[in-house]
């Protein structure tokens, strides 16, 4: 079954729509400046998706609690509850099939952390039996998952990191479809975006978030100018739940409001000078209590109590993505037939150098159209695949007894450097002429010679490969401990 659900409209006037089942299999990234209408974009999906699909909201700031009042959800203020509750009260989320707000609002940057920690957990831990779909939205997903460490603790950021790792590395077998939003993709932890295969990029200005933002889409570097002109709610999204190619959107209008507003001009009072003295600098009442910045919230009920008592309002049939895991003969048949399709793609004219990105949804787009059954390789192991195949290495090069040391060495390198150090090692092992500086950039997806030859010194700085000149200007590259040693081959050559 297919549910499709409309963000709003392209340029064109067409309807922007985004396939819900998709979605719950692939995860989305949001990014934007204050500003850009990141928050109109979630309010929007959740309204869109509240009747087909459970929904947990992680909300620093309480702008979400609206949604109880329109479509249901539960709303857990959790500075009225200790740590230890979140985890259970995850657990009974998923249980009782209840969608929740989980408003952090006055709650310190730490404890905003561990609460959230403790809640994914509680969510990812769940019985087999409860994996039923879920997305989980996470507001300001840079404060839960940061690049580098800040003014909070190492073990609160280290809880929450390892929670945001979960819910968009493994969340998906588990039901859990993790919907990230930031407003700098700089500060957010790569490991955590690099799960996502589909984008909404909005405003930006700073240019490293554009250049970040221009790959992920597939785009040119010259072409990231456009994101500094986007207009407040406007988006440019990609990936198999939206489009296969970059496409504008405006996001459509929302039900419910954000309790916050943007900034409005207001007409100062007007106070005499010797009034204004004596209201600012009079002396404080040594008897008076000084006010708090924030008056405690009411304890409300107990939140478990909340949870076992309420009832799902009917969200339309059920999206089922667990699956059986697959015998061994159905792994390795996939695992064929997927680097199968991988080869094709990469035949097609300029595919090797297309960003990593735009070419992992374009092998789930076609593992669809091949109706290959089962769990679609995850991005590091992706990654590795596309290595091999860019490479070129024949798969009857693993038949070699010496071929798994290599390998092994390789494994120890970036995965985007893996492949140039396989190509390397199968000419070597053949007695092939030296790859040329084009051959080493295509293998790293790249169409620099330059690039080329700064890997290759890389690698050499490594400690695994030795090069040496040849006659004629050309080059020979030797493997360090295997004694692998490739024909002199021209670095200029096409």
């Amino acid at each position: 079954m297919t549910i499709g659900i409309e963000l709003g409209r392209t340029n064109t006037g067409a309807a922007g729509m985004m396939d819900l089942e998709e979605l719950l299999a692939t995860r989305l990234l949001v990014q934007g400046n204050s500003g850009s209408g990141k928050s109109h974009l979630l309010r929007r999906l959740m309204e869109q998706s509240a009747p087909w699909v459970q929904q947990a909201v992680i909300d620093p700031e309480g702008d979400f609690t609206s949604l109880a009042d329109r479509f249901g959800h539960l709303v857990i203020d959790a500075a009225a509850h200790p740590e230890e509750a979140m985890a259970a009260a995850g657990d009974r989320v998923r249980r009782h099939r209840v969608s929740v707000v989980l408003n952090l609002e006055g709650l310190e940057v730490d404890r905003q952390l561990r609460h959230t920690a403790a809640f994914l957990g509680g969510l990812f831990d769940a019985e087999r039996d409860h994996w039923t779909p879920m997305l989980v939205v996470v507001d300001e997903a840079q404060l839960f998952a940061p690049a580098a460490g800040g003014d909070t603790s190492d073990d609160a950021r280290r809880a929450s990191l390892s929670a945001m790792t979960d819910l968009m590395c493994r969340g998906r077998k588990r039901g859990l479809a993790g919907i990230i939003a930031t407003q700098r993709l700089a500060k957010l932890a790569k490991n955590v975006a690099a799960e996502a295969s589909n984008f909404l990029m909005g405003r930006t200005f700073l240019d490293i978030d554009m250049a970040r933002a221009a790959d992920l889409l597939g785009m040119e570097r010259r072409q990231a100018e456009q994101f500094r002109d986007l207009q407040r709610g406007h988006f440019i999204g990609l990936g198999p739940a939206l489009s296969r190619r970059p496409l504008a959107m405006r996001i459509g209008v929302v039900e419910t409001q954000s309790r916050g507003s943007g900034p409005s001009l207001t007409p100062l009072p007007q106070t005499a000078p010797e009034e204004a003295r004596e209201l600012i600098l009079a002396a404080p009442d040594p008897v008076a209590p000084r006010p708090a910045r924030r008056p405690p919230p009411a304890p409300p009920a107990d939140i478990l109590a909340q949870l076992a008592q309420a009832s799902a309002t009917p969200r339309g049939p059920a999206i089922r993505v667990a699956e059986p895991e697959p015998s061994p003969e159905e792994a390795a048949e996939r695992e064929t037939r997927t680097r199968a399709i991988l080869h094709e793609m990469l035949a097609e004219e300029d595919a090797a150098f297309r960003p990593i990105g735009v070419l992992y949804q374009d092998l789930l787009v076609r593992l669809r159209i091949h109706a290959v059954s089962g769990r679609p390789p995850e991005l590091p192991a992706f990654r590795r695949m596309l290595a091999v195949a860019r490479a070129g290495v024949p798969p009857e090069a693993a038949n070699d007894p010496g071929w798994p040391e290599a390998a092994a060495r390789a494994d120890g390198l970036p995965e985007d450097t893996q492949g140039v150090f396989l190509l390397l090692a199968h000419a070597a092992r053949q007695g092939l002429p030296c790859p040329s500086d084009a051959a080493i950039a295509r293998a790293y997806g790249s169409r620099s010679a330059g690039r080329a030859r700064r890997l290759l010194a890389w690698i050499e700085e490594q400690g695994l490969i030795v090069t040496r000149p040849a006659a004629g200007g050309r080059r020979i590259v030797v493997l360090v401990g295997l004694a692998w040693e490739t024909a002199p081959g021209d670095p200029a050559a096409a």
